[in-house]
């Protein structure tokens, strides 16, 4: 579930809003989410170079406090507060950040004393229109502002407990019509003979790198994700591309070779954001689907849904859109799942969808699929031993690097360790876990099984508890 703080889209529901009421819809949204079974949250954390979180690089983010620079009042650390309470729900906190937007809108946005834009206005150039706002920008072709956006993003990895750090598709940025983007200086600089689109690629490969780089030099299972736009190229462009006819594309107009990143493993997972509808005759969900299965290249592939579309036009009013697509996507290997953009377009249970996904599509618990890149040892079994009338369950000797127990209920003689509607309970964190005789006279009948979890979600061998 991507949860939006940009404008804010999602959360919090206004700037300057209380502190106390910031945690309290953070808490609501989270326990909906669990309600439906999501199991990972991408959380915006850095909207345009501020900060949901107390940084010496950023200055507090305005759609949080309402001024920019301000901090919360009283005093506390919003990401820290996310992580605990998403975690606390056995969800992964993929925090969100934009690589290179700066500031939303020149006419509008009261950018702080200490934002960068403003103490290295050389890194940064003005692109857009008066109708839809002009925006400052990073220059993706400075090397100082690559290293800064890689700086702000060690500093994440490096003192918070996150899952992942997420991308979107906001590289180069979407094109204005008439409008080239005003890199001319840094391309005369730096440009080393290459033509500008080639060198603009090159520089959007650049900061993948480095930041691949970093985030695993200092924390090796934190992932690296990106969520580009649904089209990479389309056949007309390229034999590689896919089957539509997109306005546009990641390689031609933002400048991002997505194939690239993950043919040289520089990312681990893509989350394409495919918002269409199935049958759209210009970008087919089915067809997109389809394509971006057969090029994973060994790294995961979600799909992003584009809910936030619901009664736009008859295909969005169709309450079968969302679970079709659901179908669609489990019927291909290497999908691993999807993701919604974006959390308020559940608040009102459109078309039914909550329902849905509750009693139909997530009605059992579902684990991220592990990374076995990252690690494909499974940590050891946990042990148990009678305690009254319960029992108590430890987690193997290598308990540093686990994250949560596994409480199965099984039919008497059918242990399917493989099946996740056998899994009733999944509980974060500690070292042992006690299974009360309250606990166990629930499932009167049915043997318990245990099984741990490492922090890439590698699972121990189910034990049985006798």
């Amino acid at each position: 579930m991507w949860v939006a703080t940009v404008e804010n889209i999602d959360w919090p529901s206004r700037r300057g809003l209380p502190v106390d009421s910031q945690k309290a819809e953070f808490i609501r949204l989270l326990d909906m989410h669990q309600r439906n079974r999501i199991n990972a949250m991408i959380v915006q954390i850095r909207p345009v170079a501020d900060a949901f979180y107390p940084s010496e690089l950023e200055p507090w983010s305005e759609y949080l406090t309402g001024v920019q620079g301000q901090a919360p009042y009283p005093f506390y650390d919003p990401l820290k507060f996310m992580i605990e309470e998403t975690h606390k729900r056995n969800m992964e906190f993929h925090a969100w950040c934009n690589p290179y937007r700066a500031v939303f809108n020149i006419y509008r946005s009261r950018v702080a004393l200490n934002h960068v834009t403003r103490i290295q206005p050389g890194w940064f150039v003005n692109y857009g229109n008066d109708k839809e706002g002009v925006k400052k920008y990073f220059d993706p072709g400075n090397p100082d502002a690559q290293k800064f956006v890689t700086d702000v993003i060690k500093d994440v990895v490096t003192r918070y407990d996150v899952d992942a750090i997420h991308f979107d598709d906001y590289f180069y940025p979407y094109k204005v019509p008439g409008k080239d983007f005003p890199d001319g200086a840094s391309f005369a600089k730096y440009g080393n003979g290459m033509k500008r689109d080639e060198w603009r690629r090159s520089n959007c490969d650049s900061i993948i790198r480095k930041l691949s780089v970093a985030i695993k030099a200092i924390k090796p299972n934190v992932k690296f994700g990106i969520s580009p736009f649904g089209v990479w190229r389309n056949k007309s462009q390229d034999p590689e591309g896919s089957d539509t006819r997109a306005g546009v594309t990641n390689y031609d107009d933002l400048y991002a070779d997505i194939l690239l990143w993950q043919k040289k493993g520089w990312i681990d997972y893509v989350l394409p954001q495919c918002y269409w509808e199935i049958g759209f005759a210009k970008a087919d969900y089915e067809t997109l689907v389809d394509w971006w299965d057969s090029h994973a290249y060994g790294r995961h592939v979600y799909i992003g849904h584009g809910i936030y579309r619901v009664g736009s036009n008859a295909a969005w009013r169709d309450k079968n859109q969302i679970p079709d697509q659901i179908k669609i996507l489990r019927d291909y290997e290497d999908i691993q799942g999807s993701a919604f953009f974006s959390s308020k377009s559940f608040q009102k249970n459109p078309n039914g969808w909550n329902d849905s996904l509750r009693g139909n599509y997530y009605s059992t618990w579902a684990i991220v699929p592990p990374m076995k890149w990252i690690d494909s040892i499974p940590p050891p079994n946990p042990t148990f031993s009678k305690a009254g009338k319960g029992f108590v369950v430890k987690k193997g000797v290598d308990s540093e690097r686990l994250r949560s127990f596994l409480i199965y209920a099984f039919a008497p003689g059918v242990p399917d360790g493989d099946n996740p509607a056998n899994i009733v309970k999944v509980i974060e964190g500690g070292d042992e876990l006690i299974l009360s005789d309250l606990f166990l006279a629930d499932y009167k009948g049915k043997q318990i099984g245990v099984s741990v979890l490492d922090w890439n979600n590698n699972e121990s061998g189910v034990v049985l508890i006798k």
